[in-house]
């Protein structure tokens, strides 16, 4: 059974950073697309960033620059490294990969 498990995730000030992880279980992040999605109050869950099996990544609009999301093969978990956080970024933010999601990991940006 596959399970995506998130951390890393707290208060910051704006203009701070974090790094998120999502740990797998069950599947190998290798072979698969693996992405990173948010969910803030009020509000449907957004994607945020995406990384294929070759290694591609792309990102939402809203966080190219300043998110990066990267893979660790041999401990089978995918990063969210976030810089220059500003408020809006508050939010849960989830690991996906096929038909699975993590529980999420809440991120709040004080001003």
């Amino acid at each position: 059974q596959v399970q995506l498990v998130e951390s890393g995730g707290g208060l910051v000030q704006a203009g701070g950073s974090l790094r998120l992880s999502c740990a797998a279980s069950g599947i190998s992040f290798s072979r698969n697309r693996v992405g990173w999605y948010r969910q803030a109050p009020g509000k449907e869950r957004d994607w945020v960033a995406t990384i294929f099996s070759n290694g591609i990544t792309t990102y939402a609009g809203s966080v190219k620059g300043r998110f990066t999301i990267s893979r660790d093969n041999a401990k089978n978990t995918v990063y969210l490294q976030m810089n220059s956080l500003n408020v809006e970024d508050t939010a849960v933010y989830y690991c996906h990969l096929g038909n699975t999601w993590g529980q999420g990991t809440q991120v709040t940006v004080s001003s």
